[in-house]
């Protein structure tokens, strides 16, 4: 941790958990594997380099709530910003392999959930990574068989799949039990409700076989076992305040952010003016982040997996930093993380530079800004 490395990230009796990513990101993803340069897009002719680099990599998630990476990405909002900069992409899978590349160089910036960025910040003793800027809010939902759970409260005995171990939508559900009154073991899943952890990408299979009474998962997951026959029982935004707490993140790696400020900003720009984009055309930025997720994956979604899922997601600039903060706190509470010392996770400078410029209003680090 960034100010004290005896106080372990992961509790210390919890060993078997220390060989898991904890925090791993399964809101964005399914698997593991990033496939590279996912554009062809080309430098803008004549323009000049940013910064004098040849290229900036650029890290995101084939999924919806990566919606402004997406976005981004098809309608060439990242490599005009860049100009004669090339932008390159890599789409991953999961989280830990996305805060791998950043780590290591193979990206620079990358669209993220919070709880892996929580994790490589903690991780790396506060070294790794700064938040540089927000993009979505929501989108994740308890669907269960309306067979099996007509109300919250027959959740209770109940089998509930979660994507994975400590993750943010794990944590979440932990939370949500707890204050119900239930009782369940973090690590083993067992009690009161049984927490099935669950790849997304089976999730669905599982749900039609009856293996499982219901999940608490992300777009657009959520609504594909909505089209399986499930029933929307919560949407999660609204146990937040305003009904907004943070899902996708952009980071960058802390090396790049003091080496190529210029470029960082220009990613940055890019994305408001994206995020602009997509607030002013909805219809038009559902088909354009649909026609990338096709071309990244090699299937787009179906409309009644879209149109609910992309309803449910909220574009936003503000990184929402103090829902960040709950989150963590929502993960010691449910004995799965000790204390983590976020202080300095974010950098906000550049994007609100970024949003002035706009005439936008600043943004807040909710007392976690770098100094």
């Amino acid at each position: 941790m960034p100010a004290n490395s005896s106080r372990s990230f992961l509790r210390g009796g919890a060993a078997a958990l220390a060989a898991l990513p904890l925090l791993a990101l399964a809101a964005c993803g399914y698997g593991s594997q990033a496939q590279s340069d996912a554009s062809g897009q080309k430098p803008v002719a004549g323009a000049k380099k940013v910064d004098g680099l040849d290229s900036v990599k650029i890290g995101y998630f084939g999924n919806l709530t990566h919606a402004t990476a997406l976005v981004g990405v098809q309608k060439g909002f990242f490599q005009k910003s860049l100009g004669g900069t090339q932008a390159k992409y890599q789409i991953f899978n999961a989280g830990p392999s996305e805060i791998e590349a950043l780590n290591s160089g193979s990206i620079d910036i990358g669209w993220i959930g919070p709880s892996p960025a929580v994790n490589g910040y903690t991780k790396s003793d506060g070294k790794s990574l700064r938040i540089i800027g927000g993009s979505t809010s929501g989108g994740v939902k308890l669907v269960v068989d309306p067979k099996k759970i007509k109300s919250l409260k027959d959740v209770k005995g109940k089998k509930i799949a979660t994507p994975q171990l400590g993750n943010t939508q794990d944590v979440a559900f932990l939370n949500w039990v707890a204050e119900q009154g239930w009782k369940v073991d973090p690590e083993s899943g067992k009690g009161d409700v049984s927490v099935v952890r669950t790849d997304n990408k089976v999730t669905p299979d599982a749900f039609k076989s009856g293996s499982i009474d219901g999940a608490w998962v992300p777009e657009p997951t959520a609504s594909k076992l909505v089209a399986e026959g499930g029933k929307v029982l919560l949407d999660e935004s609204s146990l937040w305040p305003g009904k907004k707490f943070v899902i996708t993140n952009i980071v960058v790696s802390q090396k790049f952010l003091k080496e190529h400020p210029a470029a960082v900003e220009a990613v940055l720009k890019a994305s408001v003016e994206t995020n602009k984009w997509i607030n002013a055309n909805p219809d038009a930025a559902k088909a354009a982040a649909n026609e990338q997720l096709a071309a990244d994956s090699g299937k787009a979604l179906p409309a009644n997996v879209l149109d609910p899922a992309w309803k449910s997601i909220q574009i936003t600039d503000d990184p929402l930093a103090s829902t960040l903060n709950t989150e963590a706190q929502h993960a010691v509470k449910a004995g799965l993380l000790q204390d983590p010392k976020l202080d300095g996770i974010y950098d906000l400078t550049l994007l609100n530079k970024v949003l002035k410029a706009e005439g936008d209003h600043p943004v807040d680090a909710a007392g976690l800004g770098a100094q």
